[in-house]
């Protein structure tokens, strides 16, 4: 498996749409409904790069499997911190160590952006939430109804962080 940033999306679109269509079908609160129309899903990866957000994808036997997005803060008190978010891995590369080393990549580049204060939030039945204990993460807490997932039916969540430093 290779880990790699994605600079541009145009080359990329459809295998991450496609990607994003395999995630969202399984019932994951991506903030997308089932079924997730193609369409959809190209135009959120359209929009996906900027100035303050990072695209890290994994690559196994030549194809997109996971990915991961650090958002850094725009603010300016905010500078030190940065979030993980739409850390996905396709159904057929679960458990292989997928959503782990995009974590562990994205980490490191927070650490280069200097960016030592990490958020995110999940699903608080979600399978995710054992990863993150396990990386380091610490639970702030959990918020009622927070997302829905992608049938519509309300999931509690869980806000994490944890320091690089």
């Amino acid at each position: 498996m290779k880990i790699r940033e994605l600079q541009e999306i145009h080359n990329d679109q459809a295998a991450l749409s496609r990607l994003f269509q395999a995630v969202v079908a399984t019932g994951a609160p991506m903030n997308y409904y089932h079924p997730m129309h193609y369409e959809t899903a190209m135009n959120y990866w359209a929009g996906v790069l900027s100035d303050y957000n990072r695209l890290f994808v994994a690559v196994l036997d030549g194809e997109i499997v996971g990915t991961v997005q650090l958002h850094l803060s725009d603010k300016e008190n905010g500078q030190h911190r940065a979030e993980i978010a739409k850390l996905m891995t396709h159904p057929k590369a679960q458990r292989k160590g997928v959503a782990r080393s995009l974590l562990r990549h994205a980490e490191q580049a927070a650490i280069e952006e200097q960016r030592w204060l990490l958020m995110l939030d999940t699903e608080k039945e979600g399978p995710a939430n054992a990863l993150y204990l396990s990386e380091g993460y610490q639970l702030v807490g959990e918020v009622p109804a927070y997302s829905q997932d992608a049938f519509g039916e309300y999931k509690d969540g869980h806000v994490y962080y944890k320091l690089l430093r």
